[in-house]
Protein backbone atom coordinates (compact mmCIF):
# COMPACT_ATOMS: atom_id res chain seq x y z
CA UNK A 1 0.00 0.00 0.00
CA UNK A 2 1.32 3.34 -1.13
CA UNK A 3 2.05 5.72 2.04
CA UNK A 4 0.23 9.01 1.95
CA UNK A 5 2.89 12.04 2.22
CA UNK A 6 2.03 14.16 5.14
CA UNK A 7 2.25 17.54 5.24
CA UNK A 8 5.09 18.97 7.48
CA UNK A 9 3.90 21.87 9.71
CA UNK A 10 6.72 24.28 7.90
CA UNK A 11 4.93 23.87 5.12
CA UNK A 12 1.77 24.64 6.05
CA UNK A 13 2.63 27.77 7.93
CA UNK A 14 4.79 29.15 4.83
CA UNK A 15 2.09 27.94 2.16
CA UNK A 16 0.84 30.95 0.52
CA UNK A 17 -2.49 32.54 1.84
CA UNK A 18 -5.46 32.59 -1.03
CA UNK A 19 -6.83 36.13 -2.15
CA UNK A 20 -10.04 35.58 0.27
CA UNK A 21 -7.65 34.81 3.54
CA UNK A 22 -5.66 38.24 2.27
CA UNK A 23 -8.10 40.31 1.79
CA UNK A 24 -9.86 39.21 5.22
CA UNK A 25 -6.73 39.61 6.82
CA UNK A 26 -5.90 43.29 5.57
CA UNK A 27 -9.75 44.41 6.16
CA UNK A 28 -9.33 43.58 9.89
CA UNK A 29 -5.96 45.16 10.27
CA UNK A 30 -7.81 48.16 8.59
CA UNK A 31 -10.88 48.17 11.19
CA UNK A 32 -8.62 47.46 14.07
CA UNK A 33 -6.95 51.08 14.56
CA UNK A 34 -10.29 53.27 13.41
CA UNK A 35 -11.92 50.70 16.01
CA UNK A 36 -9.63 50.73 18.83
CA UNK A 37 -9.26 55.06 18.08
CA UNK A 38 -13.16 55.44 18.75
CA UNK A 39 -12.77 53.65 21.69
CA UNK A 40 -10.22 56.31 23.06
CA UNK A 41 -12.58 58.93 21.90
CA UNK A 42 -15.69 57.40 24.20
CA UNK A 43 -13.40 56.78 26.78
CA UNK A 44 -11.66 60.46 27.03
CA UNK A 45 -15.55 61.61 26.16
CA UNK A 46 -17.22 59.54 29.15
CA UNK A 47 -13.82 60.04 31.76
CA UNK A 48 -13.84 64.10 30.99
CA UNK A 49 -18.17 64.07 32.32
CA UNK A 50 -17.53 61.59 34.90
CA UNK A 51 -14.44 63.65 36.87
CA UNK A 52 -16.09 66.75 36.01
CA UNK A 53 -19.50 65.79 37.57
CA UNK A 54 -17.63 64.39 40.87
CA UNK A 55 -15.21 67.10 41.15
CA UNK A 56 -18.24 69.81 40.33
CA UNK A 57 -20.37 67.67 43.11
CA UNK A 58 -18.34 67.04 45.76
CA UNK A 59 -17.56 69.46 48.21
CA UNK A 60 -13.55 70.76 48.73
CA UNK A 61 -11.74 68.29 50.62
CA UNK A 62 -10.57 70.66 53.37
CA UNK A 63 -14.18 72.44 54.10
CA UNK A 64 -16.28 69.32 53.68
CA UNK A 65 -19.26 68.79 55.65
CA UNK A 66 -21.01 65.98 53.92
CA UNK A 67 -24.11 68.19 52.68
CA UNK A 68 -23.20 67.53 48.34
CA UNK A 69 -24.00 63.76 49.43
CA UNK A 70 -27.65 64.89 49.85
CA UNK A 71 -27.78 68.27 46.98
CA UNK A 72 -26.10 66.17 44.20
CA UNK A 73 -26.65 62.64 45.08
CA UNK A 74 -28.25 61.73 41.61
CA UNK A 75 -25.66 63.53 39.28
CA UNK A 76 -22.75 61.93 41.51
CA UNK A 77 -24.22 58.52 40.97
CA UNK A 78 -24.63 59.47 37.15
CA UNK A 79 -20.95 59.98 36.99
CA UNK A 80 -19.57 56.82 38.98
CA UNK A 81 -21.61 54.85 36.55
CA UNK A 82 -19.89 56.01 33.21
CA UNK A 83 -16.61 54.85 35.03
CA UNK A 84 -16.62 50.98 34.07
CA UNK A 85 -17.84 51.84 30.56
CA UNK A 86 -14.99 54.27 30.12
CA UNK A 87 -12.56 51.36 31.38
CA UNK A 88 -13.95 49.33 28.84
CA UNK A 89 -12.87 51.97 25.79
CA UNK A 90 -9.62 52.42 27.16
CA UNK A 91 -8.77 48.97 27.61
CA UNK A 92 -9.86 48.87 23.66
CA UNK A 93 -7.58 52.10 23.64
CA UNK A 94 -4.59 50.18 25.02
CA UNK A 95 -4.71 47.16 22.30
CA UNK A 96 -4.73 49.82 19.64
CA UNK A 97 -1.96 51.65 21.08
CA UNK A 98 0.02 48.03 20.80
CA UNK A 99 -1.29 46.65 17.67
CA UNK A 100 -0.13 50.25 15.99
CA UNK A 101 3.56 49.11 17.05
CA UNK A 102 3.24 45.42 15.70
CA UNK A 103 6.56 43.90 15.36
CA UNK A 104 8.54 46.93 16.79
CA UNK A 105 7.57 46.63 19.54
CA UNK A 106 10.24 47.02 22.71
CA UNK A 107 9.47 44.19 25.39
CA UNK A 108 10.92 45.81 28.15
CA UNK A 109 9.13 49.16 27.45
CA UNK A 110 5.76 47.68 26.42
CA UNK A 111 5.70 46.00 29.62
CA UNK A 112 6.10 48.68 31.91
CA UNK A 113 3.41 50.36 29.33
CA UNK A 114 0.72 47.34 30.33
CA UNK A 115 1.53 47.39 33.48
CA UNK A 116 1.51 50.97 34.40
CA UNK A 117 -2.25 50.87 32.18
CA UNK A 118 -3.47 48.30 33.85
CA UNK A 119 -2.77 49.68 36.92
CA UNK A 120 -4.35 53.23 36.15
CA UNK A 121 -7.33 51.39 35.38
CA UNK A 122 -7.70 49.11 38.37
CA UNK A 123 -7.09 52.27 40.40
CA UNK A 124 -9.89 54.21 38.85
CA UNK A 125 -12.19 51.13 39.58
CA UNK A 126 -11.38 51.04 43.38
CA UNK A 127 -11.61 54.85 43.72
CA UNK A 128 -15.27 54.78 42.16
CA UNK A 129 -15.82 51.88 43.77
CA UNK A 130 -15.01 53.76 46.88
CA UNK A 131 -16.93 57.00 46.56
CA UNK A 132 -20.18 54.89 45.48
CA UNK A 133 -20.05 53.30 48.67
CA UNK A 134 -19.72 56.71 49.71
CA UNK A 135 -23.40 57.47 48.26
CA UNK A 136 -24.78 53.98 49.26
CA UNK A 137 -23.22 54.27 52.81
CA UNK A 138 -24.94 58.06 53.16
CA UNK A 139 -28.62 56.81 51.75
CA UNK A 140 -28.47 53.95 54.58
CA UNK A 141 -27.93 56.39 57.65
CA UNK A 142 -27.30 60.02 56.85
CA UNK A 143 -26.24 61.96 60.00
CA UNK A 144 -24.33 58.80 61.38
CA UNK A 145 -22.32 58.34 58.52
CA UNK A 146 -21.61 62.13 58.11
CA UNK A 147 -20.43 62.49 61.36
CA UNK A 148 -18.45 59.45 61.15
CA UNK A 149 -14.65 58.63 60.91
CA UNK A 150 -15.24 56.20 58.29
CA UNK A 151 -17.09 59.05 56.01
CA UNK A 152 -13.66 61.33 56.43
CA UNK A 153 -10.93 57.69 55.55
CA UNK A 154 -13.07 57.00 52.60
CA UNK A 155 -13.25 60.39 51.41
CA UNK A 156 -9.95 60.42 51.59
CA UNK A 157 -9.07 57.51 50.23
CA UNK A 158 -11.14 58.76 47.21
CA UNK A 159 -8.93 61.47 46.50
CA UNK A 160 -5.77 59.78 47.31
CA UNK A 161 -6.37 57.53 44.55
CA UNK A 162 -7.42 59.84 42.10
CA UNK A 163 -5.28 62.59 42.35
CA UNK A 164 -2.03 60.65 43.31
CA UNK A 165 -1.62 56.83 42.38
CA UNK A 166 -4.09 56.85 39.33
CA UNK A 167 -2.09 60.28 37.82
CA UNK A 168 1.09 58.74 39.02
CA UNK A 169 0.13 55.82 37.52
CA UNK A 170 -1.01 57.42 34.20
CA UNK A 171 2.24 59.87 33.79
CA UNK A 172 4.09 56.20 33.88
CA UNK A 173 2.11 54.73 30.83
CA UNK A 174 2.84 58.05 28.73
CA UNK A 175 6.63 58.07 29.61
CA UNK A 176 6.62 53.95 28.76
CA UNK A 177 4.53 54.90 25.62
CA UNK A 178 6.73 58.27 24.24
CA UNK A 179 9.73 56.40 24.67
CA UNK A 180 8.54 53.07 22.52
CA UNK A 181 7.34 56.11 19.78
CA UNK A 182 10.72 57.76 20.04
CA UNK A 183 12.11 54.12 19.01
CA UNK A 184 9.77 52.97 16.72
CA UNK A 185 9.02 55.62 14.85
CA UNK A 186 5.43 54.90 14.34
CA UNK A 187 3.88 58.60 16.01
CA UNK A 188 5.51 61.51 14.90
CA UNK A 189 8.01 63.07 17.01
CA UNK A 190 6.11 65.93 18.22
CA UNK A 191 3.46 64.14 19.44
CA UNK A 192 6.26 62.03 21.83
CA UNK A 193 8.01 65.23 22.97
CA UNK A 194 4.24 66.81 23.69
CA UNK A 195 3.59 62.87 25.39
CA UNK A 196 6.60 63.41 27.59
CA UNK A 197 5.37 66.97 28.82
CA UNK A 198 1.68 65.69 29.72
CA UNK A 199 3.62 62.70 31.55
CA UNK A 200 5.67 65.36 33.29
CA UNK A 201 2.57 67.35 34.49
CA UNK A 202 1.02 64.15 35.87
CA UNK A 203 4.21 63.30 37.77
CA UNK A 204 5.29 66.42 39.24
CA UNK A 205 2.22 68.58 40.35
CA UNK A 206 0.44 67.79 43.27
CA UNK A 207 -2.82 69.13 43.22
CA UNK A 208 -6.43 67.77 43.66
CA UNK A 209 -7.35 70.29 40.98
CA UNK A 210 -10.08 69.00 38.47
CA UNK A 211 -7.64 70.20 35.70
CA UNK A 212 -4.94 67.97 36.16
CA UNK A 213 -7.06 64.94 36.41
CA UNK A 214 -8.51 65.93 32.98
CA UNK A 215 -5.02 66.09 31.27
CA UNK A 216 -4.82 62.67 30.72
CA UNK A 217 -8.17 61.47 29.15
CA UNK A 218 -7.31 64.72 27.19
CA UNK A 219 -4.36 63.34 26.20
CA UNK A 220 -5.99 60.20 25.08
CA UNK A 221 -8.42 62.17 22.95
CA UNK A 222 -5.84 63.51 20.76
CA UNK A 223 -3.85 60.24 20.06
CA UNK A 224 -6.92 58.88 19.38
CA UNK A 225 -8.63 61.41 16.70
CA UNK A 226 -4.95 61.49 15.27
CA UNK A 227 -5.01 57.97 14.81
CA UNK A 228 -8.31 58.20 13.16
CA UNK A 229 -7.29 60.70 10.83
CA UNK A 230 -4.31 58.93 10.03
CA UNK A 231 -6.19 55.49 8.94
CA UNK A 232 -8.88 57.08 7.62
CA UNK A 233 -7.23 59.74 5.01
CA UNK A 234 -3.67 58.18 5.33
CA UNK A 235 -1.92 54.91 3.93
CA UNK A 236 -3.71 51.60 3.86
CA UNK A 237 -2.15 48.28 3.86
CA UNK A 238 -1.68 46.45 0.83
CA UNK A 239 -2.86 43.36 0.28
CA UNK A 240 -0.59 40.62 0.85
CA UNK A 241 0.99 43.25 3.76
CA UNK A 242 0.86 41.13 6.84
CA UNK A 243 3.86 42.28 8.67
CA UNK A 244 3.49 45.73 10.64
CA UNK A 245 4.31 48.63 8.58
CA UNK A 246 8.44 49.80 9.18
CA UNK A 247 8.88 52.45 11.48
CA UNK A 248 8.66 55.96 9.80
CA UNK A 249 9.44 59.23 10.52
CA UNK A 250 6.44 61.98 10.85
Amino acid sequence: MQAHAVPCRESLVNAPLSPEIRAAKVERRAATPVAGAIAGILFAVLFGISVTIMTNTMSDLSHDTGSWLELGAEPFKFAIRLVPFAGLFFLWFIAVVRERLGTHEDQFFATVFLGSGLLFLAMIFAAAAAAAALAASYAKAPTDFINSSTYLYARQMVAQIFSVYALRMAAVFLLSQATLWLRTGVMPRWMAALTYVVAAVLLFIFTQAAWVILVFPAWVLLVSVYILITHLFGRRPAEGDDAASPPHEA
